[in-house]
């Protein structure tokens, strides 16, 4: 075979022969139809279409055949191979298209069952709510202040004027902290409102001062519908030159409106005593649900506000000149107006949370339907 023989009869090469080369072609005609899946018809194609298949070995004799044979041998290889390798991508199609359709039922999505077993988490609904009044006031142009957990009692208490007897210092109503040998007397509290915070300002800073506080307070109260030990507070604070209780109402007025909604929504003031505020007063919002139509009018009853019109929010009042003067403000010159709130009051008239403690289990089916405010 390494140079042509003219005086050969092609016919007798074996593997040339007419009969020889159906055979080949039928067996890999075969092997395809009996493919079950693409695997096994790689193995058919590698067998029958390969370098080392009867075919393409085949084929290498033609070049050892006289000139004039080699046409009509090379004929009857290509009409073969080129049958072969019909049969093969008909064979291929057939298999992909069976794979597919299987593939569409085996793997089949029910787009109506969960997307992820893990579900996405919520912020507590406490955090987007005190940011969210923030936003409020920081609009307004005040500015956020924080400060620490546990203070000294002349912040908690004395700077504020709460005297020494008053009974919001005694041990039913704040937690003191013990010195390091677990003596009490240490005065060190867990800070029970964030006035401190308040007091702070005035001492870092000069008037005029505009600052709201939130955060974290503390009290001895048991956990229940509507008490918690640990809870978080809202307090607002403005020393300037001729402030009077107009601008107190005013942004009193433009804070429920902004998170209560709009029109309709005003406050109003009822006398009270504090002793860090002079004069002092309870604020009330109007009812945000029946925006006072249900008062007197027994066929249209308000379970928010019980048909009364107006919901208790917190104390407010001008800042007390004794306070001004322990945080070295000048009570002649500058006056102030302070209020405050708790976080988880308001949420509860916001969103008609009934019972507090849910705020504080740590229940993913609470928090959810929150959403994942940003």
């Amino acid at each position: 075979m390494s140079a042509p023989n003219k005086s050969y009869d092609p016919v007798e090469v074996e593997a040339l022969k007419p009969e020889e080369i159906e055979r080949m072609r039928d067996e890999a005609l075969a092997a395809f139809a009996a493919a079950g899946d693409l695997d096994a018809l790689h193995e058919a194609k590698v067998a029958h279409t390969g370098p080392a298949s009867p075919l393409a070995l085949a084929n290498r004799e033609i070049g050892a055949l006289p000139p004039h044979a080699k046409a009509e041998a090379g004929k009857r290889v290509g009409q073969a191979r080129g049958a072969v390798n019909k049969a093969l991508a008909a064979r291929q199609a057939e298999l992909e298209a069976e794979r597919d359709a299987r593939v569409l039922v085996e793997e089949a999505v029910d787009v109506t069952l969960p997307y992820d077993r893990v579900p996405a988490g919520a912020r507590h609904p406490l955090t987007t709510l005190m940011e969210r009044i923030e936003d409020v006031f920081v609009g307004m142009g005040y500015e956020v202040a924080e400060g620490p957990e546990v203070e000294s009692e002349w912040l908690n208490f004395d700077a504020l004027n709460i005297a020494v007897d008053h009974p919001a210092r005694g041990e039913q109503d704040t937690f003191f902290v013990a010195d390091a040998e677990g003596r009490s007397g240490s005065g060190v509290v867990l800070r029970t409102h964030t006035s401190p915070v308040q007091v702070r300002s005035m001492l870092d800073r000069e008037p005029p001062l505009y600052v709201i506080c939130p955060g974290r307070v503390y009290r001895t109260d048991e956990l229940d519908a509507t008490h918690t030990p640990v809870f978080h507070q809202v307090e607002l604070l403005a020393v300037d030159e001729g402030l009077t209780m107009a601008d107190l109402k005013g942004t009193l007025d433009h804070m429920v409106q902004a998170l209560f909604g709009g029109e309709g929504m005003k406050t109003r003031l009822r006398p009270n005593f504090f002793p860090f505020t002079e004069p002092s007063a309870e604020m009330d919002m109007v009812c945000y649900v029946c925006r006072g139509e249900s008062v007197g009018n027994p066929e249209r009853p308000c379970r928010t506000c019980s048909s009364e019109g107006w919901i208790e929010l917190g104390g407010c009042g001008m800042v007390n000149p004794k306070v001004l003067t322990a945080c070295g403000v000048d009570p002649e010159k500058y006056s102030g107006f302070a209020f405050g709130f708790g976080i988880e009051r308001m949420l509860m008239f916001r969103h008609n949370v009934e019972d507090m403690r849910d705020m504080v289990e740590g229940d993913v089916r609470f928090t959810r339907p929150f959403g994942m405010e940003i």
